[in-house]
């Protein structure tokens, strides 16, 4: 009875619920970021140097510019976000075509808004931000460090080249 249990456990714990930071201001969340590493997806491959651009527009949404290297040349990517919780404006969400949505949390903020950790409820996504294309090596590691206490495998992360 006992290795029944000892087999059937891993199906009952859950990781806990994936929290955001306290409040996003948006006006200086938005502009420019550079994407330090990311877990990998199907919808980056073979992307090189990704860069995110964010504007604010005057209805409140967000107009969304992904872009980065291919083998190909650069590809770019367009899409609308906005915010579902107004308390805090850090959980949002985006589409890149309609019908379809995804989960935008934002995880963790640099004080001076240098960097971002941007990830969803499901632990399936996450991208580590900056303003600047490279990140200090000990900021990197103290995101890390707040990652793997929100029980995501920092393992998975791919640096961005």
């Amino acid at each position: 009875m006992r290795s029944w249990f000892l087999l059937l456990l891993p199906f009952f714990l859950v990781a806990g619920e994936v929290e955001t930071v306290d409040y996003v201001d948006l006006t200086r969340y938005v502009g420019k970021w550079y994407e330090i590493s990311k877990f990998p997806n199907r919808f980056q491959r073979n992307c090189n140097s990704s860069v995110a651009e964010y504007f604010l527009n005057d209805n409140g949404t967000i107009r969304v510019v992904n872009s980065c290297e291919t083998p190909s040349g650069m590809k770019t990517a367009k899409a609308k976000a906005w915010v579902v919780d107004k308390s805090t404006n850090a959980k949002l969400k985006v589409s890149f075509f309609w019908p379809f949505r995804g989960n935008y949390w934002i995880l963790d903020l640099g004080e001076n808004y240098e960097y971002a950790v941007v990830g969803e409820p499901k632990r399936k996504y996450l991208w580590i931000l900056s303003r600047t294309p490279q990140l200090d090596d000990l900021t990197y590691q103290k995101i890390l460090t707040r990652l793997e206490l929100m029980e995501y495998d920092t393992s998975l992360l791919q640096p961005s080249k």
